[in-house]
């Protein structure tokens, strides 16, 4: 009896799937605008993830990166300027990792750390002391121009959340 061979169809079906999705997103290309792509033969990922069938592709993600700078926190080895790059973690920071995890805490389910205390807030007459902080950069894609001091106790705590991204005061 003559040995038979596996189907094709489901060893081609991934391809098929593949050149479907290649289709459909040059022909997506084509009506935004950007004709020298699909004349490339290429597709740009549309996310972090790009899933065709069986085939993943990973683009790289661009690393969140701060700089923070720092003034009058009582310890002197914590004041000046240092960087923090997440998603991988990196940069100047003692410790980024730890310093990075703060920052995606903070800014789960959709709370923003990073905005002002409200005016005419209610606060507690909590001063946290002199120290000041200056954080700009990118976070999760989005431009970063924040200021932190700890003159209530709503300020203490905005800037407690990001401990230790921002250092932990000893005024």
């Amino acid at each position: 009896m003559p040995r038979r061979s596996a189907p094709v169809l489901p060893r081609i079906r991934p391809l098929l799937t593949l050149t479907a999705a290649t289709s459909v997103a040059a022909g997506l290309l084509s009506l935004l605008g950007a004709p020298e792509a699909v004349a490339a033969g290429t597709t740009p990922p549309t996310g972090p993830s790009a899933t065709a069938g069986d085939v993943t592709t990973t683009a790289a993600p661009r690393a969140d990166e701060l700089t923070f700078t720092v003034s009058r926190s009582g310890r002197a080895a914590n004041d000046g300027s240092y960087t923090l790059r997440c998603h991988p973690s990196g940069g100047r920071h003692a410790s980024p990792d730890r310093a990075c995890a703060a920052l995606d805490r903070a800014t789960s389910k959709g709370r923003d750390p990073f905005k002002p205390v409200p005016a005419g807030a209610t606060c507690t007459m909590l001063y946290g002391g002199p120290a000041t902080a200056h954080v700009t950069g990118t976070w999760r894609g989005r431009k970063i121009d924040a200021h932190f001091k700890r003159t209530n106790g709503c300020e203490v705590a905005r800037w407690n959340r990001l401990v230790p991204a921002l250092p932990a005061t000893t005024s």
